[in-house]
């Protein structure tokens, strides 16, 4: 499809449509341009990259009821029951010399969990130096260990850690790498999740990285209060890894912390294996005891070309009564089984 072309089809189609659906056509007209021209769009002598992703699932409790009491993990997304959707992400990008941009939307139950509106991330940057650049607009956090998108996560559901810190952050943030080793991110930014400025109040990051470690910090003098949290990946061999990822979150007396082990094998180019364990425990003044969970996620791995289809089985073994259904039957543990699949372009 040509650029004129294209121009043309969102034009009628703004014009016969009425503000409130402008947005759909719009969205309409994007995928369908971005499905016929592959991974790349020139507009004038500047190429365009294209990618994401598309995702669904289907999810079965093992102890629970699967009917009109199904219960689910308290964690970020996959929580449905039965055969339930993820989201369409779009990733428009240009990487210049010096500066470039890169688009993120989102669409779907799993954007609309992790974003505030259809925009995931939206953010211009300018490299300075080969060693300093800046980055202007909203961006996924550098807090933790998973991500928003199920490309960028071994397990398709999510860890507690990932689903009680901040998904994303609006703001300027400046990265310095003086060498290969060393790097480190400065941020002034909205407090957490927030697209735009509400109280006049900001959040201040700061992360500092040596060799595949990152030890990140985040101050907000109100939401989240201040979080220090640490990140790696340690390769024992060229076919097992392990990551890590631990976390502390104060905020007014209370707060969560935890960590959590993500020990991966590839077995060969189509298939691998990735276990989490986690152990993650929130507190609070208000209450006396302090719950806790343990949370084991075996997730398998299978490629098929651009297709990813990934087995689940969960296990979440609370300290107290946290599952209740709808007949107020409690419960401390819950298993289930999910299954993927998620296309990347």
């Amino acid at each position: 499809m040509s650029n004129r072309n294209f121009a043309i089809i969102v034009y009628y189609s703004l014009k016969t449509s009425s503000m409130k659906s402008i947005k759909y056509v719009l969205t309409i007209a994007m995928l369908f341009s971005a499905i016929i021209r592959a991974q790349d769009i020139t507009i004038g002598n500047k190429k365009i990259d294209i990618s994401g992703s598309v995702d669904a699932y289907f999810r079965n409790n093992i102890s629970a009821p699967n009917d009109e009491d199904q219960i689910s993990t308290p964690t970020a997304f996959a929580e449905n029951a039965g055969f339930a959707l993820g989201m369409v992400n779009i990733i428009a990008s240009h990487d210049g010399k010096k500066v470039g941009f890169v688009g993120d939307l989102v669409f779907g139950p799993r954007g609309e969990v992790a974003s505030s509106s259809v925009v995931n991330q939206l953010f211009v940057y300018w490299k300075v130096s080969d060693k300093f650049k800046l980055t202007f607009g909203k961006f996924n956090t550098y807090i933790g260990y998973e991500l928003i998108s199920p490309l960028d996560n071994f397990n398709y559901s999510t860890s507690y850690l990932f689903s009680n810190g901040p998904f994303s952050h609006t703001g300027l943030k400046a990265e310095y790498a003086p060498n290969k080793d060393w790097s480190f991110l400065f941020a002034l930014m909205n407090q957490a999740d927030a697209d735009f400025n509400t109280n006049g109040r900001y959040a201040a990051g700061l992360e500092i990285g040596y060799s595949g470690h990152f030890l990140n910090f985040l101050y907000e003098n109100d939401n989240l209060g201040f979080e220090v949290d640490y990140a790696c990946n340690f390769d024992i061999t060229s076919k097992y890894r392990v990551g890590i990822n631990a976390s502390y979150d104060r905020n007014d007396g209370s707060g969560f912390y935890g960590v959590a082990l993500y020990p991966q094998y590839t077995i060969n180019e189509k298939y691998a294996i990735g276990l989490r364990t986690e152990y993650f425990e929130t507190f609070s003044n208000v209450v006396s005891d302090d719950p806790n969970v343990l949370a084991f996620t075996l997730t398998g791995d299978i490629k098929i070309e651009n297709l990813i289809i990934k087995p689940e089985l969960r296990l979440d073994d609370w300290s107290e009564n946290v599952f209740v259904d709808t007949d107020l039957n409690p419960a401390d543990t819950l298993s289930s089984f999910l299954l993927a699949a998620i296309y990347k372009f």
